[in-house]
């Protein structure tokens, strides 16, 4: 081959040389978005390098076997630009379909064959001939009708390539615009200059300036690239990745300025300053945190803790601040992560709380197991003596009676001591059930009434109760039973002689039933009322002597909580003691 080399030619050769050891240097890196780039680059070598030797040829012979090399990277370059606009636009899925794709190649390698067997059909070329009016030999063309089928194809391409581009990055955040906006205006710079040769614009009558412009688009890309690093992160895969991610980003520039957030970070803010972060001051955002402003204006990289109060509730927030004074995007740089310590505190804060309800449990169980060893088994062991001691003749039958009093007032102490054990021990087991049925009150609290009578006979105390029928509650009957049967136990244990014990219901607005247990007796210090249902506090006697043991109103307040009620006490000292009972009228 004989080769006649001038500057056009030489510029396109060298060009092409270095795209070719550009795009092979790219093969080498991850990314589909840079192997489809490196695969732009080789087309473009090809073509720059086919255009190069095809102008430093002087016979139409060797000329035609460059341009059958040049096609290969004329028809592939559209295709591949397309394919990297797809890319970076996040539009990927549409090329992954082999049909797409497979289209694009079919276009690409029927034009290829056309223009290698143009003899055969002049359907790409009607005429090639060899031009020598210009400073060196250049071939002229006369277009086919697929030669403009192609330029079609070719517009088109360059053309939804740029459009995917314009349309995706014109949403992007104002820090990557500038990158964006270099790629679309590159993509213009082959397009225009193609145009202007079809029309006929040519400072050489021959010369396609097209794949010089191809150089420089492709060069002012690379410099995009590079200056954004968007090999190492595209703008699309970034904000897919620091959306997804639940801590919040800012990035100040060195005036505090937001340059770049992620979506994370809109939770912690008002909803007035959500959609103008970018250039905001960071104490603009976060008025008030006068730490985080502190760190952020000294340039000192640390963590801090932070409360953000907005109309949704509070946050405790921690900021780890991070300054960055060598970067690719300013000359100083702070990076604040947010992260979101609420539920990590209110989940401390409920472990805590767990952790005191055990201990309170298992100081409850601890003092049940006393109770049995001790109180539970006591007036059985005497009573079992007294027994004994009866059958054996030590003692009268007229002894036994004196002693029988005390005997009883034991068994009924234990019974009910018994009781009470059995109907908490079998609420905390799992699985235990509720019972909730309506029932008539009246009914109910004469039964208990009834069996408190011959305890309340000994002291002379009188129960009155102004309880009308048809008052219905909605709850489990034994507990609320249970519940009534303590708080009358306790009444009668710190009455007097002759006191008096009123017991009554009535409608409260709520659609709660309140029912008061009232009594005159001795009444209760403060310190004793503040541990009543706690089971912490030491169990008193009653006015007789009467023992207990301070679980009977640990069961009623769980008991009354399990039924959707509460209970309340007031009580004075020498005054007596009121209860109040709340229970649900209905399901509701």
């Amino acid at each position: 081959m004989d080769f006649t080399f001038n500057s056009y030619a030489s510029i396109l050769i060298f060009c092409g040389i270095i795209t070719l050891l550009f795009s092979y240097n790219l093969f080498g890196k991850k990314g589909e978005a840079v192997k489809l780039f490196g695969y732009m680059m080789l087309s473009n070598a090809i073509w720059s390098l086919g255009y190069g030797f095809e102008l430093a040829s002087s016979t139409l012979s060797q000329m035609k076997f460059f341009i059958n090399v040049e096609y290969l990277g004329i028809t592939t370059l559209p295709m591949n630009w397309f394919l990297f606009c797809l890319q970076l636009a996040g539009k990927d899925c549409w090329y992954k379909k082999k049909i797409n794709l497979v289209m694009l190649l079919a276009f690409s390698l029927l034009t290829i064959v056309l223009v290698w067997t143009n003899d055969y059909h002049h359907l790409q070329y009607r005429s090639l001939n060899v031009d020598h009016s210009g400073p060196f030999p250049m071939v002229m063309i006369t277009p086919g009708i697929w030669y403009r089928v192609f330029t079609v194809y070719f517009y088109l391409l360059l053309g939804l390539g740029s459009y995917l581009i314009l349309v995706k990055f014109r949403k992007a955040d104002p820090i990557y615009r500038r990158q964006n906006y270099t790629i679309f205006f590159a993509a213009l710079i082959p397009w225009m200059t193609n145009l202007a040769y079809l029309l006929g614009i040519r400072p050489l009558e021959n010369l396609d300036l097209t794949p010089f412009a191809f150089i420089v688009a492709i060069f002012l890309i690379a410099i995009a690239i590079y200056r954004f690093k968007l090999f190492d992160i595209l703008p699309v895969a970034r904000e897919k990745v620091l959306d997804l991610i639940q801590d919040g980003y800012l990035v100040l520039d060195g005036q505090n300025r937001v340059i770049d957030y992620n979506l994370a970070v809109k939770k912690y803010l008002p909803n007035e300053l959500k959609d103008k972060i970018i250039g905001m001051q960071v104490d603009q955002l976060f008025p008030g945190q006068e730490d985080l402003l502190r760190f952020i204006t000294a340039h000192s990289s640390g963590k801090i803790e932070m409360k953000v109060q907005l109309d949704k509730g509070i946050f405790d927030l921690e900021a780890n601040i991070m300054y960055l004074n060598e970067n690719q995007l300013n000359n100083e740089a702070t990076v604040v992560k947010i992260q979101d310590l609420t539920a990590i505190r209110e989940e401390a804060l409920r472990s805590k709380l767990q952790t005191e309800e055990l201990k309170k449990l298992n100081q409850l169980k601890d003092k049940i197991f006393s109770i049995i060893a001790h109180d539970l088994r006591g007036p059985l062991v005497n009573l079992s003596e007294v027994l004994k001691m009866v059958n054996t003749g030590m003692i009268s039958l007229d002894e036994f009676k004196n002693l029988s009093p005390k005997l009883s007032r034991d068994i009924l102490y234990t019974t009910d001591l018994l009781e009470n054990i059995l109907h908490w021990s079998r609420s905390q087991l799992k699985g235990y059930g509720i019972n909730k049925t309506f029932f008539e009150l009246r009914s109910m609290i004469l039964n208990e009434v009834n069996y408190h009578l011959p305890s309340a006979a000994i002291k002379k105390i009188n129960i009155v109760h102004d309880v009308f029928p048809g008052m219905i509650v909605y709850a489990d009957m034994i507990m609320i039973q249970i519940v009534v049967r303590n708080i009358l136990n306790n009444s009668i244990k710190f009455c007097r002689e002759a006191c008096e014990i009123h017991i009554g219901a009535v409608y409260q607005p709520d659609h709660r039933m309140m029912i008061c247990i009232e009594d005159n007796g001795h009444g209760m210090p403060p310190e004793i009322l503040a541990s009543l249902f706690t089971g912490t506090g030491s169990s008193t006697r009653g006015t007789m002597n009467e023992k207990g043991t301070g679980l009977g109103l640990v069961i009623c307040k769980d008991f009354m909580e399990r039924n959707n009620g509460e209970i309340i006490v007031e009580s004075e000292i020498g005054k007596g003691t009121k209860f109040y009972l709340y229970l649900p009228v209905d399901e509701g």
